[in-house]
């Protein structure tokens, strides 16, 4: 029946007791405090001497027509034709330009980014932007170009007059140069450094290390760092966002790439003005002679023939050529200014004069579109090469407009070809009426209109020039800067919240993971809890480590938790020997699993708290293969049992002895060590051994040999009324547990028990007792620890 409730029992412990899991993470709530408290002080330091990084941002609006509109400044100039039709920027192409080498390049020569002036802290180094003491100056531009690697060196400002250089292993390069003197270096050619504007008394004794870059690194790290993205996908507002660790640096580097984007979409627009005033003065000049020729015909004509007013004479005769020279006149405008368009389109794949007049629109608004692709790949090529998918599809784009432009100026050349030959015809008909007009009339008609012609055209040229002198000092920035950038100084890198919550987090984890793996790989026994999940014997109690010296801890006063235990364990022993009916006294033998377990302090021990109860008891130690009650008691080795085995002359009572502190208890000795324990113990002065000591004593301890080293103790079991089982908390390993348990069931050792030696009654998980024993008075005292042991104990 007992067995099947201790089969039940450990059944029922194979389920997971979650208060008995969380007890054994807060019992080492200690360590949990002490993990949380290193790890916030860690990151707090981490948060002290990291370099902190802050971000800037700021936001443009790039002007694309067909998403922001035309702005209001230009929209009074579009009457003039100035304002192409069609144009439009595109947002992602933008991007890159602003992210483009030849952009970034111009930031880091403008704020001179390739030099870095740097503080030398005791703990951590700090960038000085804007305002270091002293100033480098490179006077070899072309060795600053080419260098190919990070050039360093530490710069000790000896007095308000010199300094020193020291290389970064801390070698001394030069020694006491003056300020603004002109130095040789070996990398970087001729360098002066001279005093800035805050240099003081402070500066002094100062080291400073400057750091000079290779010019594409720096480019190479803004590409990376910068962020440009579209608000939304519908949006032709861009952000533009930057880290860094000096904040005043990320926000100028960011404005600066804004006004370089600027400066250079500026200088784009204003190169289709620029060519369209050389076209336009180059035909200046040529109409401009043909048209003083003209007037010196005039001039000549009526020297000549002495003439001053004729056309009023005819004029009611001309009034119907009028109209027909008018046409005439337009034509041959509208034909030269064809002509000259065709000659540019075969020249080059130059800019074209836009909105020169033409009747056909469609000619004005395709001269305009091939303006447009001209400087989208002019553009592009800038940040990519000639093979890129966008610069090849641009340049199909233009030769296609280009072929369909020329074709269009074909078809009204010939168009306007036809007119004028027409319009010749029909002036030849008015000719032919007019014929009664004098022949130096006719000759004055022909000059004056060959004068009106050229006129025209020159008095046209004039006004396109001044409309593209317009529209060259309109011209307006690419992007409008709806907020310069900007940061806060609070850092975004690293993260205050952040890192004290991972610090906490972390402080938390490591120990409970220590614990979880600690727990993990132990297989040693710990609790009364361990007991009985891997066996089904009687447990009748466990002993707590014993903080003293004292190997004796059971005494009249004791009031120590070892001595309460021992005194509880004598309790359940009584219950134990309650269906052992014998008139003699009762034989208590006590073992172990292997040697080191407590076995001889639990055996001294318990038979001194018998006898305190008033009882007659005697220890005896049989286990002679290794003695251990005398050493124990540091006491010379005497006669006992192997004597008393081996010489019929021997008495037990010549071989019983006492100990001060144990007056009221009888010891035998296991004696000398005997060649054959074994046989020894299968004699028949055994059985008369334990006959005489149980009619002498009310309790008999035998103190015996491990059984899982030697059968000694197999041999002798059926002398014992009650086997005690010593196990030592933190020692036994728990796969030695089915030694006892095979024991038990077996039915090896008769009314079997086993109790828990060395127990840590802190341990708050298990079944053991967490409260301890002893209630605090008696004047046992128990051994001091240190400070730190008792709190991490």
């Amino acid at each position: 029946m007992s067995n099947q409730i201790n089969s039940q029992q450990i059944e029922d412990n194979d389920t997971i007791n979650i208060r008995a899991e969380l007890e054994k993470y807060l019992v080492h709530w200690k360590w949990f405090l002490f993990g949380v408290i290193l790890s916030l002080v860690f990151a707090f330091l981490y948060l002290r001497y990291s370099t902190h990084k802050y971000s800037a941002t700021g936001t443009i609006m790039i002007k694309d027509n067909k998403k922001s509109g035309i702005s209001a400044e230009l929209a009074a100039f579009e009457d003039l034709g100035i304002i192409g039709g069609g144009s439009s920027n595109n947002p992602d192409n933008e991007i890159e330009i602003l992210k483009s080498r030849k952009i970034l390049g111009d930031v880091v020569d403008n704020l001179n980014l390739t030099i870095k002036y740097i503080s030398e802290g005791r703990v951590k180094n700090s960038e000085i932007y804007k305002n270091p003491p002293i100033e480098i100056i490179l006077k070899d531009s072309i060795n600053i170009h080419s260098i190919d690697d990070i050039y360093n060196f530490t710069v000790e400002i000896n007095s308000e007059n010199d300094f020193s250089i020291f290389d970064e292993e801390g070698n001394s390069l030069k020694n006491s140069i003056a300020f603004g003197e002109t130095f040789l270096t070996e990398d970087l050619g001729n360098i002066t450094l001279k005093k800035s504007n805050l240099f003081d008394k402070q500066s002094i004794e100062n080291k400073l290390i400057v750091s000079i870059f290779p010019r594409d690194e720096i480019i190479d790290g803004l590409i990376k760092a910068v962020s440009i993205a579209p608000i939304n996908k519908n949006s032709s507002v861009l952000k533009l966002s930057l880290q860094s660790s000096v904040l005043e640096k990320a926000e100028d580097i960011l404005n600066e790439i804004v006004k370089q984007y600027n400066l250079d979409a500026q200088r784009d627009k204003s190169e289709v003005s620029r060519k369209t005033v050389v076209f336009i003065e180059e035909r200046l000049n040529t109409v401009g002679k043909q048209l003083a020729i003209v007037n010196d015909n005039v001039e000549k004509f009526k020297t000549d023939n002495k003439v001053t007013d004729i056309e009023s004479e005819a004029k009611l005769v001309l009034e119907s050529n009028i109209m027909n020279r008018q046409k005439l006149i337009n034509a041959n405008i509208q034909l030269d200014v064809i002509k000259s368009l065709n000659k540019k389109l075969n020249g080059s794949d130059g800019i074209l004069p836009p909105n020169l007049g033409l009747q056909d629109p469609n000619i004005g608004k395709s001269i305009s579109e091939y303006n447009s692709l001209l400087n989208k790949r002019n553009r592009l090529l800038k940040s990519a090469g000639k093979k890129n998918f966008t610069v090849v599809e641009l340049e199909e784009n233009i030769q296609n407009l280009k072929i369909a432009l020329k074709s269009s100026l074909d078809n009204q050349q010939k168009s306007l070809q036809l007119n004028v030959d027409n319009l010749k015809r029909e002036a030849n008909i008015y000719n032919s009426r007019i014929s009664s007009i004098p022949v130096k009339e006719r000759k004055f008609l022909d000059i004056a209109m060959q004068q009106e012609i050229v006129s025209g055209l020159f008095s046209y040229l004039l006004k396109k020039k001044e409309e593209t002198a317009i529209s060259l000092a309109v011209t307006v920035p690419n992007a409008k800067i709806i907020d310069k950038a900007y940061g806060s100084n609070i850092p975004v890198s690293p993260k205050k919240k952040i890192i004290f919550l991972a610090a906490l987090l972390l402080g938390l984890v490591i120990p409970f993971i220590i614990i979880y793996l600690r727990d993990l790989l132990d297989t040693k026994v710990h609790t009364k809890r361990d007991i009985q999940e891997l066996t089904s014997v009687p447990f009748i109690g466990d002993i707590p480590h014993n903080e003293t010296n004292e190997k004796i801890v059971v005494n009249s006063e004791a009031r120590s938790s070892t001595a309460e235990a021992f005194r509880l364990i004598r309790t359940n022993l009584d219950f134990m020997l309650s269906n052992v009916k014998a008139e003699k006294g009762k034989t208590i033998f006590i073992t172990s699993t292997t040697s080191g377990e407590g076995k001889s302090f639990i055996s001294i021990n318990l038979a001194a708290t018998l006898a305190l109860s008033g009882k007659k008891v005697i220890l005896v130690g049989m286990d002679l293969r290794a003695p251990k009650v005398t050493e124990y008691l540091n006491i010379p080795d005497r006669k006992g049992v192997t004597n008393y085995l081996t010489n019929d002359s021997i008495k037990l009572d010549s071989l019983k002895f006492n100990v001060d502190e144990l007056k009221d208890l009888d010891i035998i000795a296991s004696g000398v060590i005997p060649p054959n324990p074994a046989e020894l113990l299968m004699s028949s002065k055994i059985n008369e051994l334990f006959d005489e000591l149980r009619s002498q004593y009310d309790y008999v301890l035998v103190d015996t040999a491990p059984v899982n080293l030697v059968t000694d103790t197999l041999l002798i079991a059926k002398y014992a009324d009650l086997f005690v089982y010593i196990s030592r908390a933190n020692y036994l390993d728990k796969r030695l547990l089915v030694v006892p348990e095979t024991l038990y069931k077996e039915g090896k050792l008769p009314n079997m028990s086993i109790i828990l030696n060395d127990t840590d009654m802190k341990r708050g998980y298990g079944y053991g007792y967490g409260y301890g024993y002893g209630y605090g008075y008696g004047n046992v005292q128990e051994e001091t620890k240190p400070w730190y042991k008792r709190i991490f104990q």
